[in-house]
């Protein structure tokens, strides 16, 4: 055959690749609880769809002109299918000098490069498996100079947010500009106990600062997920993190020209519980389960929660109604009592803009009191923020549905509403609403008189008392100041009716949106 030499070569070539940095860093990388970054592709992808691109590229060392040995380059990346829908997929290898970048021209991928470059052109979701250190003071021995920073940025990684999903799961530790790369993702995801992420690690700390600290304290899941929201959720493993992006994207449309895909639905749409009849208390201040609420209205075991464990005083999560795909937002009344501080208002902002760009309607399930208030809470900028998330609302055109389950007020409550379209609000016979609690309000703005009634706490009580009665939300029905006011059990008939209806404008309104992307 007259090119079998050639073939043959061709496979020695790609042997040297699928080596990866060899048996022995692999074993130290397995070792760690960690797979290689092909047995991570592998496992994420459908059975046979990767479609590798740049295989071959790597360091070549030759004697007497003959090839003996490549250094693959430390990132593996091209095409393949999850859910038989294409998308595009790489990772570094960090059994190759810890996954650091490659001083090569033409970049296979990281930060830009050619695997951001096919998501773009081909408009699929792309999916970074992030596990490198990003640069090393080592490059400039081999350059003879130091590269200013930018030189390979994140100009096509920022033009992808307005444009494709992108997934980003942290695999092991990431610094510098992989960890920067993770944070420009729609969604995140990390693996506890083997992932890190931070700008920079351990031993820079501690000559920068002079503090000694390991780096799953600095950057592990407790730090990034929990406290910071850094990354959007946490995995048990490997196997869970890649669970967790299939599912993530069953959500996604592949771009901002497409609807988010919708599946036959066996629940019926006017199913209706009898639980939530019961769910809310009548004791206002007493709290009650908002997830549970949150599972008897949309699809059954549709709810895919975001960010569970950051800003708790809300809940967002993407869900079905009658098999199209939607975004909830739900206060929590079980922290804070649902008021919002600083880290509810980042993430109901975050998940607004997700939702806008990709043509996802948003249901609010509203249970809240206004913004967390107090001096910690002034302190830490909460009404900046909050003003923030309604800002966000403000300027988002996807179709929004309102359910008032209780309280609903001040500027919190304003961010709720669909002020851009048909400005649909439901209430159940719970809700309560207005520019504060009759709580604090009436002894704000009765405060005069209060002081000079005989009996001043009865006084107040009688001013409560009245203001409550005023605050039926039959009362605002009949001036059709809310547009419903209904059964709690008819809840996801009425919302999967009108999430129904939306379609025909959501189709009509793809693209990218004016305010392009979801800025991290």
């Amino acid at each position: 055959m007259a090119w079998q030499p050639e073939a043959d070569e061709l496979a020695r070539r790609r042997a040297f690749a699928d080596a990866l940095g060899g048996p022995e860093a692999i074993d130290r990388h397995h070792a760690q609880g960690r797979l290689t970054v092909r047995e991570r592709i592998a496992g994420l992808v459908d059975a046979g769809s990767f479609q590798e691109v740049g295989k071959l590229a790597g360091k070549g060392t030759y004697e007497g002109g003959r090839l003996v040995k490549v250094v693959p380059a430390p990132y593996v990346m091209g095409l393949a299918s999850i859910d038989g829908r294409p998308v595009a997929v790489g990772g570094e290898d960090f059994t190759v000098r810890g996954g650091t970048s490659w001083g090569s021209d033409r970049r296979k991928g990281g930060q830009g490069g050619f695997v951001e470059d096919l998501a773009h052109e081909y408009r699929i979701p792309l999916v970074n498996l992030i596990d490198g250190a990003g640069g090393s003071v080592t490059s400039a021995t081999r350059r003879g100079y130091t590269v200013f920073p930018g030189v390979h940025g994140f100009e096509r990684s920022v033009q992808l947010m307005g444009e494709v999903p992108v997934v980003c799961a942290v695999m092991g530790t990431a610094a510098g500009g992989p960890a920067g790369r993770a944070i420009l993702a729609h969604w995140s995801v990390m693996v506890k106990g083997t992932s890190q992420v931070f700008a920079a690690g351990p031993p820079v700390v501690e000559r920068s600062l002079g503090q000694k600290i390991d780096k799953e304290a600095l950057g592990g899941a407790a730090v990034a997920v929990d406290m910071a929201g850094t990354i959007d959720n946490a995995a048990d493993s490997e196997a869970d993190c890649f669970a967790m992006i299939r599912r993530y994207l069953s959500y996604m449309p592949q771009n901002v020209w497409e609807l988010p895909p919708a599946v036959a639905c066996d629940d019926p749409p006017d199913r209706c519980e009898e639980a939530l009849l019961t769910l809310v208390p009548r004791e206002r201040r007493q709290p009650y389960n908002m997830r549970k609420l949150l599972g008897l209205v949309v699809d059954r075991d549709s709810t895919f929660e975001i960010q569970p464990t950051f800003g708790r005083a809300v809940i967002t999560a993407l869900a079905r109604m009658n098999g199209k795909v939607v975004g909830v937002i739900a206060n929590n009344p079980m922290v804070n009592g649902g008021a919002m501080d600083v880290k509810a208002a980042r993430k109901q902002a975050h998940f607004i803009q997700l939702c806008d760009t990709f043509h996802i309607p948003i249901i609010f399930l509203v249970d809240v009191p206004g913004f967390m208030v107090g001096q910690q809470a002034e302190q830490a900028a909460t009404l900046r923020e909050g003003m923030r998330s309604v800002y966000i609302a403000l300027q988002a055109t996807v179709p929004m549905l309102t359910v008032v389950i209780r309280k609903c007020y001040g500027m919190a409550g304003m961010g709720t509403t669909d002020k851009n379209g048909l400005d649909f609000k439901i209430a159940w016979p719970s809700a309560e609403w207005g520019s504060l609690p009759v709580e604090g309000g009436a002894a704000a703005a009765f405060k005069r008189e209060i002081q000079a009634a005989p009996d001043p706490a009865a006084k107040l009580r009688e001013l409560e008392a009245q203001l409550r009665e005023l605050a039926s939300p039959l009362l605002t029905a009949e001036a059709f100041a809310v547009e419903d006011v209904i059964d709690p059990r008819e809840t996801r008939a009425y919302l999967c009716r009108f999430v129904d209806a939306m379609q025909g404008r959501l189709a009509t309104t793809l693209g990218i949106k004016a305010r392009a992307g979801v800025p991290p």
